[in-house]
């Protein structure tokens, strides 16, 4: 069954850093444009993150740039999302995606949550 998983989702301080991770069962990494979106409380999800298939382009959401640092370890089919200086407002649930022109898959999400 294809899956991703994400962990490493926590309590911290504001000013803190966490590493999301997400991984890959029964499918390859490879070809696939990978993603991190978030959803705070009352709000819609959006796009935190990106790394392309091919040449390992990234963008990154405005409020989160300069702080977070999406990477991709094909080999090890895992994507992490490096987070540092939190602030509340990065308080969400974290779930990664996986996408394709064929497939797309989600994780079940991770929660991170940023005390002030």
């Amino acid at each position: 069954q294809v899956r991703l998983v994400e962990s490493g989702g926590g309590l911290v301080q504001a000013g803190g850093s966490l590493r999301l991770s997400c991984t890959a069962s029964e499918f390859t990494f490879s070809g696939y444009v990978l993603s991190w979106y978030r959803q705070g409380p009352g709000k819609e999800r959006e796009l935190v993150a990106s790394v392309g298939s091919t040449n390992g382009s990234t963008n990154y959401l405005d409020s989160v740039k300069g702080r977070f640092t999406i990477f991709r370890d094909n080999g090890k089919n895992t994507m992490f999302l490096e987070m540092k200086t939190l602030q509340p407002e990065d308080t969400a649930v974290y779930y990664c995606k996986a996408w394709s022109v064929d497939n797309v898959f989600w994780g079940q999400g991770t929660q991170v949550t940023v005390s002030s």
